[in-house]
């Protein structure tokens, strides 16, 4: 069987201001004929393979290449070396708010998520939508008012709900669950686990060492944009532990 996901030698980096340079007129009177930017390598040489159906949770400090993996997975980000192949249709939820629309309402953003993941059609709308608020448990008032009113709890809660009332086939989710009172998170942690047993295949970003054990079967740990352990959650969770001793 081929893996859903499979990276080869990958390699990502971001292009960084080196000169101060802001505007035309700084580039003109301060870059000359040189580039005003330098190539910082954010993923070393990651290679990695992911099975239908495994829960990843991906760990690491802060600026080590985390989030750029799955943006880079999802398609966002285009690798300077190597191949990405994912088999399956993504659905990210990769910060807090992503896909939100501020000036629309959140009956607008529920049909655009819902749209995006091919599970919205005239006769399952009103359905889907009802779902989806009932999980987020927003009223229908709120749910009536532009994003760009919601608090910062009611955006991850309509980002999350519009994600996890589908049935995804390849689930990622960037330190999401760390937004939202404590009844909410132990919502989400059980969605997780019931759309697992159904098959889908996670990649889970978090600095809770805990949540990984508890939610994956598998773990990597990053470091200076390196995989420095590829096996168990558990043992994932010790190197992560081990970096800050």
């Amino acid at each position: 069987m081929k893996p859903v996901i499979e990276l080869n030698d990958v390699s990502v980096s971001y292009l960084q201001n080196r000169k101060g340079t802001h505007s035309v007129k700084d580039f003109i009177l301060k870059a000359s004929f040189i580039s005003p930017f330098q190539k910082h390598r954010v993923l070393h040489n990651i290679n990695l393979k992911v099975m239908k159906g495994d829960a990843l949770g991906i760990l690491g400090p802060n600026g080590t290449g985390k989030s750029t993996l799955l943006r880079t997975i999802a398609g966002i980000l285009k690798p300077d070396a190597g191949t990405v192949e994912v088999r399956v249709p993504v659905s990210p939820l990769l910060t807090l708010g992503a896909g939100i629309e501020l000036e629309l309402s959140g009956y607008e953003n529920i049909k655009i998520a819902l749209a995006l993941t091919g599970n919205y059609s005239r006769d399952t709308r009103r359905e889907m939508t009802e779902k989806v608020r009932d999980f987020a448990e927003l009223t229908h008032e709120q749910l009536k008012m532009p994003a760009k009113m919601y608090s910062t709890g009611m955006l991850a809660r309509l980002a999350f709900s519009s994600v996890m009332t589908a049935n995804p086939e390849l689930l990622m989710i960037d330190e999401v669950l760390a937004v939202g009172d404590r009844g909410f998170q132990k919502k989400c942690m059980n969605r997780i686990h019931e759309i697992l047993s159904n098959g889908t295949t996670l990649l889970f970003i978090s600095h809770s060492p805990d949540e990984v054990k508890e939610i994956c079967n598998r773990g990597i740990c990053l470091n200076e944009g390196k995989v420095i352990f590829d096996g168990s959650s558990k043992g994932a969770a010790e190197a992560y532990k081990k970096l800050f001793l």
